[in-house]
């Protein structure tokens, strides 16, 4: 049996889609385009297309919906983003599709153990 420490992690993968409410979408949103988020991967469909400015106000909360979190945590129920355009209807469901195992020593060459 080998002595190296376990170093695995899991994360969520997730979709995020877009979907449309009772205003009109002023940017170029179209309701059910979505991407994936596979590990430190975007994944978008062949041929969509997906907003930059959109895109950057979901970024930041793409790694902490990935994390495992408590039942009682904002993160954990909190699945609707608006657009970050105020005149836009368009809003940005992020669901957790399924768990992904990954490995420390995979995704860094820092060491666990820095001592």
């Amino acid at each position: 049996m080998s002595d190296k420490k376990d170093d695995s992690f899991t994360l969520y993968d997730l979709q995020v889609e877009t979907i449309k409410t009772d205003r009109d979408l002023v940017c170029a949103h179209e309701e059910g385009v979505n991407f994936q988020v596979i590990g430190e991967n975007l994944v978008f469909p062949k041929d969509s297309k997906f907003s930059l400015y959109a895109l950057a106000a979901l970024l930041p909360l793409l790694p902490a919906k990935q994390r495992m979190t408590d039942e009682n945590d904002w993160m954990t129920t909190d699945d609707v983003i608006a657009c970050p355009d105020p005149n836009c209807g368009a809003q940005f469901r992020i669901t957790r599709i399924a768990k992904h195992e990954f490995n420390h020593s995979d995704c860094t060459i820092v060491p666990l153990d820095k001592n």
